[in-house]
């Protein structure tokens, strides 16, 4: 991802991304949103966390989807550290989603870089996006919705080694972090669905 220009909601192509920062507020704003996206859909739910566990800044896929499968949530993830979804193997995880399940609400997760003062900023957006971008990677776009975590500065010229020198102690807590949006979300979208059925 390259630099945005704040962590307020803006308009992009229609569609509202909004960021979030430390405060519990607006952390459970994002569950709410994520939460409504789940309920509105037919379709089953998917977690896809795409990174490598070789990579520090890139773990944070990897990361949120172990922690999201220690955790009774209902939905099938694809991505762990043990075994990660990334440039090698994203193409092969794409059609294995497709084939177990056709008609998937796909929710994309990734780490992306920015400016300095965006770091440990989340956003949530619908629409996919492309993985590698930002270290030039050609890779298909994935994801219904995606939800990205900037974990460190993006480096124009050597996006590479702003990923591998991300602060492991950001990603923890970045992943930890939205690891409960998602389950707060998922939580709340079931609740809903019960009220609405009773």
């Amino acid at each position: 991802m390259y630099p945005f220009k704040n962590r307020k909601a803006v308009q992009r192509h229609k569609k509202t991304v909004r960021f979030i920062t430390k405060t519990g507020e607006e952390t459970a704003e994002m569950s709410k949103q994520i939460a409504h996206s789940l309920r509105l859909s037919s379709k089953e739910p998917v977690f896809l966390c795409i990174g490598s566990d070789r990579s520090t800044g890139d773990s944070f896929g990897p990361l949120v989807g172990t922690m999201l499968k220690e955790h009774p949530i209902p939905y099938q993830v694809f991505g762990t550290l043990s075994e990660p979804v990334h440039a090698q193997n994203l193409k092969i995880v794409l059609k294995e989603i497709q084939k177990k399940k056709l008609d998937s609400l796909v929710f994309a997760i990734d780490a992306c870089l920015g400016d300095p003062h965006q770091i440990e900023s989340i956003y949530f957006n619908e629409g996919s996006f492309c993985p590698g971008n930002a270290v030039h990677q050609t890779l298909p776009e994935v994801g219904d919705y995606h939800l990205k975590a900037v974990v460190n500065h993006l480096d124009p010229f050597f996006p590479v080694h702003s990923l591998n020198n991300t602060r492991l102690d950001t990603v923890m807590r970045l992943a930890k972090r939205t690891t409960s949006i998602l389950i707060n979300a998922t939580q709340l979208s079931n609740i809903e669905n019960e009220s609405a059925s009773s």
